[in-house]
This record gives C-alpha cells, structure tokens and sequence, in this order.
C-alpha cells in the first residue's frame, strides 16, 4: 500500500496530465505490483492530512526492533482537488496492482498552457516539494518536481545522510513524453553517473490523431469491456537504457519489450514482457492477466545464461467484495437503484457520479485526463471488476520455487486503511517466520 505522501504525488502526475506508464522505468510495473510488494515489518502508525489543495503533511512512527519516526511535508503549486480522508480514499489509488494500459494521449499545445493577463503572461508552471526527515537517524530526504513543458518534466531528489559514503547523494532526472515514444536523462552524483533511457510504442501516432479512443466501461453484470470501440486491441513497446559511472569507469545496459492489451480488447487484460541485461547475463520473463473480476495472476521466469541459474515466482490478487448484506442492510440495493438506465440495473456510472466528481486531478478508472480543463475523464467507478465502495480490500501472495511464501492483506476499517503481512520461508524449520508486521494509516 502506497503510503499518503506517495498518494499525493501521483495526484500531481494526473492533475498536469503526466503518464507515468509511458516510460522505459515503468515497463515491467505490473509485474513488480504483484510480486514484488512489501510486506511491513514490526508495527508502523502513520497519521497525514492535507488541510489544504496545495500542502500535505505527515507522521509516522514505527517499531521493528529499535522505535524510530519521521516528519513529511510537501508543497504543490497545482491545487490537488483529490479525497483526502482516508475512508474516502479509493483502494485501487493507493494499492498497487493489475495496471491496465489505455490508449495513449496526445501531448497538449504549448498554448494550452498560455495564460494572459493585460497583455502579459501570468502562467506558472506547475512544482512540487517534498521534504521527509527520519528520526533519531537524521536521515533527510528533498524531491522536486517541476513540469517545464507539456512534454517535459524535471525531477531533482536528494539524500543527506551520515551513513553515506559522500554524506549525501543528488539525482537529475529530465523525463519528456512525446506520446509515441519518450526519453530520459539522468546524472547523479554517485560515481558520477550518466544514463539515458528511452520507450517507442509501435502502432499509431497520437499527435497524428491516429489514437484509438478511449475505451469502454465495464458492464456491471458481466464484468466484461464492450467491443464497439474501432482500433488495436493491444500495444507493443520497446525500450533500452545505458548509463556510465565516470568515477568507478564501469556501465551497463539493458532492454526490453512488452506487449498489453488495451481496454477495447474483448478477452481478459493480459501484459507480456522480456528484458535482458547482456552484460550481466539476466533473461526475465513475466506475464501477468486479469482472470476475473476480482482476481489477478502473474508469473516470473529469471534465467542466467552465464551461471545457467534460474528462478520461478509466482503471485496472485484476489480483491474481496464486501458483504451486501448484513451490516450493510440494504445500502447495495439502493446504490443500484440510483444508477442511471432500465431501473438502476446493469448500466455505468455517469460522468461525475463517482468518487472523483468535481476533482481535479483523478480519473477513477484510467488516470489520464479528457482534455477538459479540471477535471477528469468518464469515471465507470470500478475496481478490480467491482465498484469501488463495493470492495473491502485485496489478499496479495507470492511463492518462489524455494518455498519462500509472502501474504499481505490490505483494506479498510472504519477510518483507517491497514496493511499486515508475513513472509515464511518453508525450508527454514528454526525460523520460518522471517517478518511479520502491521500498518496503519489515517488521514484527514
């Protein structure tokens, strides 16, 4: 689960109509959502809040053997219009899961972005600041992040820390999306580092308008997408990256390539990737498909064909429905019958009608934006296969060909959002419980 500062940030992504999926970093994402996640250890209380569109802040505290904290503070040029409260919080926004790709978007025009007042620009562009100190440690983090262009972004992170070798680290990262393919460039002052990465997306052209559109809802009885929309059903995409370290004089290299299905395609939401690392000798392979409603897996196959190693894992999330009885009553048969179409039944939400109504910043469903000016696009309000005020959280577990299990159970109860997990190691018979912990957030 994401914690409320990372929340907000990707908040700020949507409201400047940035993809974060656009990239050559985020190629292989789905996979690392499903069986990469985290799993807390020891107990950890985080409190946060944003009081208001522009200022976020929050606490945390923690106890994994030796009882540390920190203090977060983070500052956004962009009014963040987004749900706050975290009773209120969408679960898909915060858990990272399945990530279906859409259509991609046209950048917008430099005018766009032009605003005049007496004959003289006022227009600013859109920044953040992020600030976290960790306690008794010192341990301090910076971020900053500023969107120079409608193709461009800068991002500057830092790290000051006694426990460094340098006392402290600095990151530059300029990002520019062009819709058909982006680019990264990258220094950091550790050895020196230079890098740059790119992604090329095969098949039509946004900014030739050659985009298929948006794609459409889910049908609440079925479960499945319609086929009326006219374009690809998927989309192919090849990426590499290089980087040097001046001081250390070594490099190195890697590529890959995916292949997703768009939401127009009319069977189950697969995503492929491959990535090889040829100095290194790493071969990985994932595929990942939404099977149900409510149901994800994925699978990793890693080979080296220099030390011929190999390793298997395999994950899966289930989302859990909440009970439409009991302490519900007959809340679920009235949030039905308030449904536009034949009696309520079997039709989407209208635009607006969701979570994210008069909000900049959040598209509910897709996290790109319908070109209207503070808003996003249609909302179908779905997660997972279920309406989001339907679901009462996901179970999230992985195994590895060692017999290393990972569980993690994430969802909400009453004002909190909660997370608590376990990693077992079953050849370990004298320790086969490696970590077991519980978060906790509130927000306001």
């Amino acid at each position: 689960m994401l914690d409320f500062m990372d929340y907000v940030q990707q908040a700020f992504f949507s409201a400047t109509h940035w993809n974060r999926d656009n990239s050559y970093g985020a190629l292989t994402a789905t996979a690392r959502a499903l069986l990469d996640f985290p799993t807390p250890t020891g107990l950890t209380l985080n409190l946060s809040s944003l009081p208001s569109p522009n200022f976020a802040t929050s606490y945390s505290l923690a106890n994994a053997g030796t009882v540390d904290g920190s203090l977060s503070y983070l500052y956004s040029s962009q009014p963040l219009h987004v749900p706050s409260a975290s009773n209120t919080i969408s679960l898909r926004h915060i858990i990272p899961g399945y990530r279906q790709l859409h259509p991609l978007r046209r950048p917008d025009e430099p005018s766009r972005w032009e605003l005049w007042h007496g004959g003289q620009r006022t227009d600013r562009r859109a920044t953040l600041l992020y600030g976290r100190l960790y306690l008794p440690a010192s341990h301090l983090e910076a971020l900053y992040l500023r969107r120079i262009s409608p193709i461009s972004q800068l991002k500057i992170s830092a790290v000051s820390s006694s426990q460094l070798r340098s006392g402290g680290s600095v990151l530059v990262l300029l990002s520019q999306d062009h819709g058909k393919y982006s680019t990264e460039w990258l220094y950091s002052t550790d050895s020196a580092l230079l890098g740059v990465r790119g992604l090329y997306n095969f098949g039509p052209d946004p900014r030739s308008g050659g985009s298929p559109s948006a794609a459409e809802p889910l049908d609440p009885s079925s479960g499945e997408r319609s086929t009326k929309t006219i374009g690809l059903n998927g989309r192919f995409s090849a990426g590499a990256e290089v980087y040097y370290g001046l001081l250390n004089k070594s490099g190195g290299m890697s590529t890959g390539i995916r292949f997703a299905t768009l939401p127009q395609h009319a069977g189950f939401p697969y995503t492929m990737t491959l990535t090889l690392n040829p100095l290194m000798g790493n071969l990985s392979s994932t595929y990942a498909v939404r099977a149900g409603r409510g149901l994800a897996l994925c699978s990793r196959f890693d080979f080296n064909f220099y030390s011929y190693e190999s390793e298997f894992k395999f994950g899966a999330e289930v989302w859990r429905r909440r009970m439409e009885g009991g302490g519900e009553g007959v809340e679920w048969a009235r949030r039905r019958l308030e449904l536009p179409g034949k009696a309520g039944w079997g039709e989407p939400l209208a635009v607006g009608a969701g979570v994210g109504e008069g909000r900049s910043g959040w598209d509910e469903d897709r996290d790109v934006f319908d070109g209207k000016e503070g808003r996003g696009g249609l909302d179908d309000g779905y997660v997972g296969g279920y309406r989001n005020e339907d679901t009462a959280g996901v179970l999230k577990t992985t195994v590895n060909q060692d017999g290393a299990v990972g569980l993690l159970w994430e969802g909400k109860a009453k004002e909190l959002l909660y997370s608590c997990g376990v990693t077992v190691d079953f050849k370990r018979r004298d320790q086969m419980f490696r970590g077991v912990g519980l978060a906790i957030q509130y927000s306001s």
